[in-house]
């Protein structure tokens, strides 16, 4: 799909891309331009999201933005005009805002100094999905003295420069502290200013270890106060991120109604498409995994394992490719419209996540054939993805089992669903220390429960339940992924 268009006055407009293959409409979250601003090819100017992900756009020519067709938070369909240029030049139009909704508002800037005008780079586009490019946005300045808007132009360019007005007093002219979006919710989570973080990334770009830098003064821990433990997560989990909610009043009003879209959005749907279509089986297993954690504690220790993530969880995904390998029935999927079983002859194993943003399943690919280290390697790489919300459409797209690991909240098991167009997914429980009838004695032992959910129109209970015993008898005796891979 063409995604620019360009009049006789030299101005260009940018189109609302298909970010998702295939997908419909886009919701903007963030301008990281405003009108005015000088832009360069390749220059990321908003970041988007779809039903699947998160993604920044970058603009693929050199100009001045004229006109930004859409406030932050609209959902705006595929091949809509979102943000014009103007390539020719000259000096960007003032916008005003209609009569009903008339503010001061800032006078129309300046001719820029030639030394200021974009200049070809040699930059090749950014890729969306992969990365901010380096930027080159200059704020034109703007003039003291109050005067008339013209006419004409969008509400929203004109609401947006009364918002700036309002907002800090005097219209700055400084240039955007540089920083990805994952890093300015850090600095806002964590109260820091990052127009005062001292850059130590590549072209002046806020690292998210300068934020904490900036911000350790501050939590520094005040004398006599006993640090409450923290509990570190082993990885992503597939649990329903609750929504934010006001603090507790009964002052004003009683309820709070947030509009369901993006993430959120392509999750219910999902989940009731996946419900109420697969006939789904939950079966369940208790399983000493004492021998599984100690040998953890060795991997951890091990050279060849060295600077990788090793936890209860790498060995629960070898131990279900293993069973997977052994019982290749069920890495299958079920197409209604051929009434076929297709079998699958790779795995590609997905890990659910749970993000601001809502759940996301991303995979790793070709699971089967990567060996422990390298195992490990994905799992760190896709958790570190997904926490920073830059996991991209492609890493979730064409799975075939999943693993939930919802033990790190404490919970003991659950009965998943099915991720869409799969057939099995593992819940993974909290491991305990319990009393466990070891060689005829009760002794004290690392216990966990596995649940296995799959799909009934393909799976069988035997097959099913080869799967999960498989799957657990490689956690209670770890040298069986030697004998069974």
């Amino acid at each position: 799909m063409t995604t620019m268009t360009e009049n006789a006055s030299g101005l260009r407009e940018f189109k609302m891309p298909d970010v998702g293959e295939g997908l419909t409409e886009a919701e903007i979250l963030k301008w990281y331009v405003q009108v005015g601003d000088t832009v360069t090819d390749g220059q990321v100017v908003c970041e988007v999201e779809t039903a699947k992900a998160a993604v920044e756009l970058p603009i693929p020519y050199d100009g001045v933005v004229s006109e930004l067709r859409f406030p932050e938070g609209t959902t705006v369909d595929v091949g809509q005009v979102i943000i014009a240029v103007d390539v020719s030049g000259g000096t960007a139009p003032a916008q005003a805002a209609p009569a009903a909704e008339q503010a001061p508002a800032a006078p129309a800037a300046p001719a820029a100094a030639p030394e200021e005008e974009a200049k070809p780079t040699g930059r090749k586009p950014v890729l969306v999905g992969y990365g901010v490019a380096e930027s080159s946005t200059k704020r034109r300045p703007r003039k003291g003295a109050e005067a008339p808007a013209q006419q004409g132009g969008t509400l929203f360019a004109a609401t947006a420069i009364q918002g700036e007005l309002n907002g800090h007093g005097t219209a700055s002219a400084q240039q955007r502290p540089l920083a990805k979006p994952p890093v300015r919710k850090l600095a806002k989570d964590l109260g820091v200013d990052l127009a005062t973080v001292t850059p130590s990334g590549p072209d002046g770009i806020i690292t998210r270890e300068d934020v904490h830098a900036a911000a350790a003064p501050a939590q520094a821990p005040a004398p006599l106060a006993a640090p409450a433990p923290v509990a570190v997560p082993q990885a992503p989990v597939q649990v329903q991120p609750q929504v934010p909610a006001p603090a507790a009043s009964y002052d004003g009003a009683r309820e709070t109604r947030i509009p369901v879209k993006g993430v959120r959005k392509a999750i219910a749907t999902a989940m009731v498409g996946s419900a109420f279509t697969a006939p789904h089986v939950t079966e369940f297993v208790t399983l000493d995994v004492t021998r599984t954690m100690r040998l953890v504690e060795e991997l951890k220790q091990d050279k060849d394992m060295q600077g990788l993530r090793v936890n209860p969880l790498l060995l629960v995904a070898k131990a279900l490719l293993v069973a997977i390998k052994r019982n290749p029935g069920i890495n299958a999927s079920w197409d209604e419209a051929n009434q076929e079983i297709v079998q699958k002859h790779y795995v590609n194993l997905g890990i659910a996540a749970a993000t601001p943003r809502g759940l996301i399943v991303p995979n790793i690919k070709d699971a089967h054939t990567k060996t422990l280290p390298q195992l490990a390697e994905s799992l760190g790489e896709l958790v570190a993805t997904a926490r920073e919300g830059k996991t991209s459409p492609a890493a979730m797209q064409g799975g075939t089992v999943t693993i939930t690991n919802v033990g790190v909240f404490g919970v003991d098991t659950g009965t998943p669903i099915l991720n869409p167009g799969e057939s099995a997914i593992l819940a993974v429980g909290a491991i305990k220390l319990q009393p466990w009838v070891h060689k005829g004695k009760v002794k004290p032992r690392q216990v966990t429960t596995l649940a296995l959910s799959f799909d009934h129109r393909l799976v069988d209970g035997e097959l099913g339940s080869r799967v999960l015993a498989d799957t657990a008898a490689v956690l209670e005796q770890p040298k069986r992924l030697i004998t069974w891979a």
